[in-house]
């Protein structure tokens, strides 16, 4: 290096550290110009757990009914129905073959 330069390698060194942190300070994950983005996310988040807050209340309700103190008989016979896969003999069945099912059958004529 010249010895003329000397004196302004800080400075030129503190310009350069200045320019990087101005550009970081705009474009960086959290900088200016990311902002919409961040708020678009915020949004985003706010609406799932008010979504999760809904189900929760709503599983909390169902849980305190199949409790013993307070049982709800039209949801215990609906738990059990869905997870034993019965059906009451005054229901109407309706069954539908998937069409998979009906692809992988031959054609009877």
């Amino acid at each position: 290096m010249p010895e003329r330069m000397k004196p302004y390698t800080l400075s030129l060194c503190l310009l350069a550290a200045v320019l990087y942190l101005g550009v970081q300070a705009l474009t960086g994950e959290r900088g200016l110009l990311g902002a919409t983005e961040r708020d678009a996310l915020l949004e985003q988040r706010a609406s799932q757990l008010h979504d999760l807050a809904e189900q929760r209340r709503d599983l909390e309700v169902r849980v305190r009914y199949l409790r013993s103190e307070s049982l709800s008989r039209d949801l215990l016979e609906e738990r059990a129905r869905a997870v034993l896969g019965f059906a009451d003999p005054r229901d109407y069945v309706i069954r539908v073959s998937s069409p998979a099912a009906q692809a992988s059958k031959p054609a009877q004529s």
